[in-house]
C-alpha cells in the first residue's frame, strides 16, 4: 500500500481519533497532519509493519500529550455548559463531557475505553507511570459522575 493510498483510506478514521484526544476539530487536524508527516518521513519502514494505523495512532497520542506538556494549563472559554441534558448517553453529549476534561484524563480515557489499551500500554505511549494512568482515569470518571449530580442540583 503506498502513503497515499493510506492516508485516503484511514484518513476519516484518524481525524476521528483526534477529535476524541483534542476535543477539537481545528486541533484534530493539525494533530493528524503532523502525525501524518511524520509518518511520511518512515512510510517505507512502517508500511511493511503489521499495522501501520497503530503507529500513526501512537504518534498522535504521543504528540498530543507532548503538546498539553507544553501548555499545562487549562483552557479558558467565555461559552457556558449547557444546564440540562436529555440523553447523558448519547455520543455526542459524551464528548461534550469528555472535552471538559483536563487534556491528560481525557487521553487516559479515551486510550483505555476507545482504544481499549492495558494501563501499562497506556503509560508507555504517555510517557508516565501506570499509577499514574489509575489515578487520572480515576478522577476523570469520579468528575464525570459528579458532573451530572451538581447539574441536577442547579436545576431545582
Amino acid at each position: 500500500m503506498e502513503f497515499e493510498d493510506f492516508v485516503r483510506a484511514r484518513g476519516p478514521a484518524l481525524l476521528r481519533y483526534g477529535y476524541v484526544l483534542t476535543g477539537n476539530a481545528d486541533d484534530a487536524a493539525d494533530l493528524v497532519q503532523e502525525a501524518l508527516l511524520r509518518l511520511s518521513d518512515t512510510w517505507r519502514r512502517v508500511r511493511n509493519k503489521d499495522n501501520p494505523e497503530s503507529y500513526v495512532r501512537t504518534i498522535m497520542a504521543r504528540q498530543h500529550v507532548s503538546w498539553w506538556r507544553k501548555v499545562r494549563r487549562e483552557r479558558l472559554t467565555g461559552e457556558l455548559p449547557e444546564g440540562s441534558y436529555t440523553d447523558r448517553h448519547s455520543t455526542g453529549e459524551l464528548w461534550k463531557e469528555l472535552a471538559t476534561l483536563p487534556r491528560r484524563q481525557r487521553a487516559v480515557l479515551v486510550l483505555r475505553y476507545y482504544e481499549d489499551l492495558s494501563d501499562q500500554e497506556i503509560a508507555t505511549i504517555l510517557g508516565i507511570s501506570r499509577g499514574t494512568v489509575r489515578s487520572q482515569a480515576f478522577r476523570a470518571l469520579n468528575t464525570l459522575r459528579v458532573r451530572p449530580a451538581m447539574l441536577e442540583r442547579g436545576r431545582a
